[in-house]
């Protein structure tokens, strides 16, 4: 980070922590939905969008204060806004148990 200045710096630390953040709440959720959702949705494998996110996760993490790898976290946190944005509405859509949106003891 010699080139970048003071300032420049922790914007630059504040935006990649923010991208790894975000690469790892998308692999967080992925991991948790059942694998028939993703089939249900028409979506790619479970296994897919894991592998996907946790290299995205990775890659942000490496690059987190300007490791080098800065072009890399666009690519991850692209991923993770696909997943976030298409894939995870999609599955979330899946009829999988829990309450349902009635609150913690089910429907009255």
């Amino acid at each position: 980070m010699s080139f970048l200045g003071p300032a420049q710096g922790v914007v630059l630390l504040v935006l990649t922590l923010a991208a790894f953040a975000v690469c790892v709440f998308a692999l967080v959720d992925a991991l948790r939905r059942p694998a028939q959702a993703f089939e249900y949705a028409g979506k790619r494998t479970k296994q897919f969008w894991g592998i996907l996110l946790g290299v995205a996760s990775a890659l942000s993490f490496v690059s987190i204060g300007g490791g080098g790898f800065l072009f890399l976290v666009v690519l991850a946190v692209v991923a993770a806004g696909v997943y976030l944005a298409d894939v995870r509405p999609a599955v979330r859509s899946y009829g999988g148990g829990g309450a349902g949106g009635r609150g913690p003891y089910g429907g009255w």
